[in-house]
């Protein structure tokens, strides 16, 4: 299947409810795809576990989805709203030979999306996603399905998201407990609406939840963690030691000092991996970051003695380099962070507790704890453009690239890359001045224009 025609982008399908590609007869397929995918050779009978956040549309792709998968002989499990690092988790505690998410994560309730997991637990590798696009686009689907007498059960189970709180907490040091401590808690109304308060209450905090009540429109719409405002005005009027927010699938979290700052995702990376060189617990020496990782956070980890491997956006080429190499923590600048220790997949709760159990051991809270991280000016422009030619094949912008490298002289960077759902190059800068960070970053997308020209 062409790129332009290809179902799977950088994390599952992603689209607007209702319309191509996420539509029910869409996922009915999807669901038979991923069902013959992983059905045993041998006949032996199989399960799927499905989750959702709390998008309107989540009904209609989750009904689809079973019906597909059921129609190939394969059992269903249905666990109802379930945060994406919960499914991740799921998948493999219970034993199942796939996972179903439906969400769109952080983007408006218009949107949905369907990703899958192996029954290890990480999402699919590129292979099996052209495997289940050739069975979509073969149209062979209708032939495999069984007959009438082996068709698959449906079942929903009420027990889920107490293994998911069990779990988040086995995370956090037994020796530790979350007693006297207040944290405002935003998570946007999505799938952690339940099992985000519970596991930080049973840990001993005293949790002021908002964005927990979701009505199936609400879904990241001024709160969690792209809209982190609400909660910080709460925790200034609480004096509350610490604010978490969480986007509408749980899997980033973006942390809130005493005072109501924001602690930059970079920074609490940084964080992270000096607690676990100080415990001697850090794998291979490096952290994982991607391009658009910070030049504070690469200055931050070289003075503790890590590295940073960096790959292109996306918490699954993340994920693989950590797998490849044997690292442990990686993550993005939104505060998607991944402890490959802990989970399969970047969990926003599991973040947050980590942080709180460095608050813990150190005495200390977070503000003070980041407060010697030196971020970067970073200035990010877009630049519509007609034609995605590669950025070596443009003699003028890599000029004024190789003019700028010179000009910064290791102490910022550049880089150019297209958008992979949208026609626009992205160009960003780093550096030490500001302003001339924004003055660089406008006259390279003024070369690109010329080079690029879109409507």
């Amino acid at each position: 299947m062409s790129e332009q025609g290809r179902l799977f982008g950088t994390d599952g399908v992603r689209g607007l409810a209702n319309r191509h590609p996420m539509t029910a007869e869409m996922a009915l397929c999807l669901g038979q795809a991923i069902a013959h995918v992983f059905r045993n050779a041998r006949g032996q009978h199989k399960r799927i576990i499905i989750g959702k956040d709390t998008r309107l549309s989540g009904y209609l792709f989750e009904n689809a989805l079973a019906a597909g998968i059921a129609s190939m002989g394969v059992d269903v499990i249905q666990v109802g709203p379930m945060p994406t690092p919960g499914m991740a988790f799921l998948t493999v505690d219970m034993r199942c030979d796939a996972g179903v998410m439906i969400s769109a994560s952080h983007n408006p309730f218009q949107d949905n999306g369907i990703k899958f997991f192996s029954s290890d637990g990480f999402k699919l590798p590129d292979e099996v996603e052209d495997r289940i696009e050739t069975l979509i686009g073969s149209g062979e689907l209708s032939d495999l399905c069984v007959e009438s007498d082996q068709i698959g059960r449906a079942k929903r189970i009420d027990d889920a998201q107490g293994r998911y709180v069990v779990f988040l907490k086995k995370t956090f040091p037994r020796d530790l407990s979350l007693d006297g401590l207040r944290i405002v808690l935003d998570c946007a109304n999505g799938a952690a609406y339940k099992v985000g308060p519970t596991v930080l209450e049973e840990l001993g905090a005293e949790v002021f939840a908002i964005g927990i009540e979701p009505n199936g429109r609400n879904i990241n719409d001024g709160c969690g963690s792209l809209f982190p405002e609400r909660a910080a005005a709460r925790v200034r009027e609480l004096r509350a030691d610490l604010g978490i927010t969480l986007d509408g699938d749980g899997d980033r979290c973006t942390l809130i000092g005493a005072q109501g700052g924001l602690i930059d995702g970079d920074a609490l990376i940084a964080l992270l991996a000096r607690d676990l060189v100080a415990r001697e617990v850090l794998r291979g020496g490096k952290v994982v970051g991607t391009v658009m990782s910070n030049l504070g956070l690469e200055r931050a980890l070289e003075r503790i003695g890590v590295g940073l491997l960096r790959t292109q956006v996306g918490d699954r080429y993340v994920v693989e380099a950590m797998r490849a190499g044997g690292y442990n923590l990686g993550g993005e600048p939104s505060g998607h962070i991944i402890f490959l220790d802990e989970n399969t997949s970047g969990d926003g709760l599991i973040t947050a507790l980590q942080a709180l159990a460095i608050m813990r051991r150190s005495g200390r809270c977070l503000s003070e704890l980041t407060a010697d991280f030196e971020r970067f000016p970073q200035v990010l422009v877009n630049v519509q453009v007609a034609e995605k030619k590669p950025i070596e094949s443009l003699p003028s912008v890599t000029e004024a690239v190789r003019r700028v490298d010179a000009e910064l002289n290791g102490r910022g960077r550049v880089l150019i890359r297209y958008s992979g759902t949208e026609p626009k190059a992205r160009i960003m800068v780093e550096g030490d001045d500001e302003q001339r960070v924004g003055e660089i970053a406008n006259d390279i997308a003024d070369v690109v224009k010329r080079s690029l020209a879109g409507g």
